[in-house]
């Protein structure tokens, strides 16, 4: 298996920022001492160049980012403040999703240790999103003719708004949302399939929903599936307003990533929002997910 990192990942934030911008390289370290993940699985991701961003995204806005010569407004949409690295790690994260979809198409499965940035739209970013890295990577492989349909699983706990702002009016695109009903993003731009949850869903009304709502997803029959397997549901995150436990989470790992190996669909991992206090909570239920995965996929 192929899991991208980049020191780049993890970039300066002024002392008691909200976004817990050390999980990355938590999460990492973790995956490595307790041998989840060998470092020999581990690659450094290929910086993406312009012309790919800009499959998603407005040379404007692109441009704009990139000089530091951006929207205000935009800059207190995206909630995280302007530098170089903020701009490079951007990147960063696109180059590891869209090496790890491109790994899953080799070998079944594949994943990035950042990403699942679906609060980017294409003129600008909000939600600690700036670059739409699913976006970037379901055009990219369509134009690259690798792919001729894709699915988004999206369970973090805010809706992937700018998911389906750039993607929901491509046939070729299914996207499917569980989220937080009364949680941010509060205008939701529609999915394919939205599921909203009521504040404090507990992990056997999460479950039940899931496997309900699932095959939907493998009528479309796509040729990758794109995973958000965010850890905000978790009760003890700080954004999150869900009640599942770090078992519940596995659980729901299970029921997606059993189903893709089962049907033959490439998976590919983004890591998507975990914001508990202390970040252990949240790097513990990442590390989950990969333990889900060394089960189906050793």
């Amino acid at each position: 298996m192929k899991v991208f990192y980049s020191d780049h990942y993890e970039v300066p934030l002024p002392d008691g920022h909200k976004f817990p911008m050390e999980k990355y390289r938590l999460v990492r370290e973790q995956l490595l001492s307790e041998n989840i993940l060998d470092s020999s699985e581990l690659f450094e991701p290929e910086l993406p160049g312009r012309d790919t961003v800009l499959l998603a995204h407005s040379a404007e806005y692109y441009d704009a980012f990139k000089s530091g010569k951006i929207d205000p407004g935009i800059i207190r949409r995206i909630g995280l403040p302007w530098s170089r690295e903020l701009f490079l790690r951007s990147l960063a994260s696109v180059g590891g999703a869209i090496g790890a979809a491109r790994s899953a198409l080799d070998t079944g499965i594949g994943g990035n240790l950042a990403g699942g940035t679906h609060h980017a739209f294409r003129d600008h970013g909000e939600g600690f999103c700036v670059f739409n890295d699913f976006a970037v990577v379901i055009l990219n492989l369509i134009k690259s003719g690798l792919i001729h349909r894709a699915a988004i699983v999206d369970l973090d706990v805010h809706q992937g708004n700018g998911n389906s702002a750039i993607l929901g009016a491509n046939p070729d695109v299914f996207i499917f949302s569980m989220h937080g009903a009364k949680n941010y993003p509060f205008t939701k731009v529609a999915s394919t399939v939205d599921v909203p949850l009521a504040d404090n869903t507990n992990d056997e009304e999460y479950l039940t929903l899931l496997k309900k709502n699932l095959p939907a997803i493998f009528e479309f029959r796509p040729d990758i599936i794109l995973y958000q397997a965010g850890v905000d549901p978790l009760k003890e995150d700080s954004l999150g307003r869900l009640a599942l436990t770090k078992d519940g989470l596995m659980e729901r790992d299970r029921c997606v990533l059993s189903e893709c190996k089962s049907r033959g669909i490439p998976v590919s991992l983004g890591l998507g929002g975990g914001y508990s206090k202390p970040v252990t909570h949240s790097v513990d239920a990442y590390c989950g997910t990969y333990r889900v995965v060394k089960e189906l996929f050793s």
